[in-house]
């Protein structure tokens, strides 16, 4: 159901409740994970600390859902692309710059949650990455289809499985935000769009070679 669409006192929930993620949010970035307390976070977001309590019971509950509404955004937005009326082709192209603006947008808690992953409760750790695992899965499907229908329509090469293909287009893609995250100076990611379609869609062997190899092989035979 859409934000508007609810009773007034739940979207003040949901905004109250975002307003102090983004105060702890602001907080963790500014100071680190383990050097904000519940209060700071409370006086930030100018609330009183019962009402904090109210929505999150630790720091950790609030890391939780922060790294939650960033998985939430990129199944929306990445939904949105793969599901559109739109050419397989143009659904790609669309998918990597979609990536490359969420991850920009949202470089604060993409760096709040790889710093602080490995220290997270073996509880936490389990449900958030059975919930992260969930989310990505859901986008990988809907990119499986959007090869397969590539497939069917003659559009892509039949080299493998669509599952394999959607894998496969969104590490590479991955590869190339993660340079990006390290050093966005000597990596801007949005330069890379025509790189990683080139890469995934150009064949890399040249055909000479390819056909060299392909009589050594059957010698070897």
């Amino acid at each position: 159901m859409p934000s508007n669409a609810l009773p007034r006192k739940e979207r003040e929930q949901i905004r109250h409740r975002n307003e102090i993620l983004d105060a702890a949010l602001k907080l963790f970035s500014e100071k680190g994970f383990h050097n904000v307390s519940m209060q700071e976070i409370a006086k930030e977001a100018e609330f009183a600390i019962g009402t904090l309590y109210k929505f999150f019971d630790t720091k950790e509950d609030l890391y939780k859902s922060l790294v939650l509404r960033l998985a939430e955004t990129f199944h929306e937005r990445l939904s949105s692309v793969l599901d559109a009326r739109d050419s397989e082709l143009n659904k790609l192209r669309k998918f990597i710059v979609a990536k490359g603006e969420i991850f920009s947008e949202n470089l604060p808690t993409i760096r709040l949650y790889f710093a602080e992953a490995r220290g997270a409760s073996s509880d936490t750790k389990t449900d958030l990455n059975a919930r992260l695992w969930k989310s990505r899965d859901e986008v990988l499907q809907k990119l499986t289809r959007v090869f397969r229908n590539g497939l069917r329509k003659g559009i892509f090469n039949d080299i493998a499985d669509p599952y394999s293909l959607a894998v496969a287009f969104d590490s590479l893609s991955n590869g190339f935000l993660f340079l990006w995250l390290k050093n966005p100076d000597k990596h801007p990611y949005p330069d890379k769009l025509d790189v990683i379609m080139n890469i995934f869609f150009n064949q890399l062997v040249a055909k000479k070679e390819a056909a060299l190899d392909g009589i050594k092989d059957k010698k070897n035979e």
